[in-house]
């Protein structure tokens, strides 16, 4: 399925896009196509991800506070503006040591 939710040709900001829930986890699909999706996430202090595996490669950049990413049993602690990249088949986990915002890039193809 081909879906793209935001307006093309029209700017905006991911940090301005989402916002935080009080204990939980926000999520929003940016952009959806076949080969992969962009999608949006909003992170309350001490929210996380259990420790999963997926299918493809995934990157991650923070655009907002800090949070633990945990990859193969390594731990990368990241702040906005930084990017890490998920390899696929490989465990990781997403600890919210902050309130934290960030992109979720996952290539399918």
């Amino acid at each position: 399925m081909e879906n793209n939710k935001f307006n093309n040709a029209r700017a905006f900001s991911f940090n301005e896009s989402i916002t935080y829930s009080d204990g939980g986890i926000v999520s929003m699909r940016v952009l959806e196509k076949s080969a992969g999706n962009v999608s949006l996430f909003a992170f309350d202090k001490g929210q996380k991800l259990s420790e999963h595996t997926a299918p493809f490669d995934a990157m991650i950049q923070v655009t907002e506070g800090e949070a633990e990413i945990v990859i193969g049993g390594i731990i990368n602690q990241l702040t906005a503006g930084q990017t890490i990249i998920m390899p696929a088949n490989v465990p990781h986990a997403v600890n919210a040591t902050s309130r934290f915002k960030m992109v979720l890039t996952m290539i399918k193809a």
